[in-house]
């Protein structure tokens, strides 16, 4: 799928690593200042002028959790009245020791029960904590479509 750049809006490239059927996500700060503060989100963020969807990715993710897998596909584009959204979709390949928290609070790996509940336990910060609304629905939507297609 070809990468159109739309100026008119920001644009976030963010990245869905998968392990054993679980799903890496960061628990965001507890900053009023930022979006779903105190949630469970994708690591990812904001592309840089210029600069692609897919280099975007690449670039958080190291600057988050010090790794890239060396296969991320883009899974799906999503357009709405004020962001576009590149969702990109990988195998994360080593363990959660060996990544670095950069950005949030905590990290986890996330079941797919957990996902459907809306809610994941940190043990950093031993609490239970919501996925972000978004987020939720977009692994939701992967899952049945893991279950059904394979990969995507």
């Amino acid at each position: 799928m070809a990468e159109s750049l739309s100026p008119s809006w920001p644009q976030v490239a963010v990245a869905i690593l998968e392990q054993d059927g679980k799903f890496l996500m960061q628990l965001r700060d507890d900053n009023p200042e930022i979006l779903y503060p105190g949630h469970w989100c994708f690591f990812g963020g904001h592309l840089e002028p210029g600069e692609s969807a897919a280099i975007a990715v690449q670039r958080e993710l190291l600057e988050e959790i010090g790794y890239c897998p060396t296969h991320l596909e883009l899974w799906r584009r999503e357009e709405d009245t004020h962001l576009t959204r590149h969702l990109y979709y990988g195998k994360l390949d080593v363990s959660l020791e060996r990544l670095i928290l950069g950005e949030g609070m905590d990290m986890a790996l996330v079941s797919p029960t957990e996902i459907r509940q809306g809610s994941c336990y940190s043990t950093k910060i031993q609490e239970w904590r919501p996925l972000g609304k978004p987020h939720q629905q977009m692994l939701c939507e992967l899952i049945d479509q893991l279950n059904t297609l394979g990969a995507p």
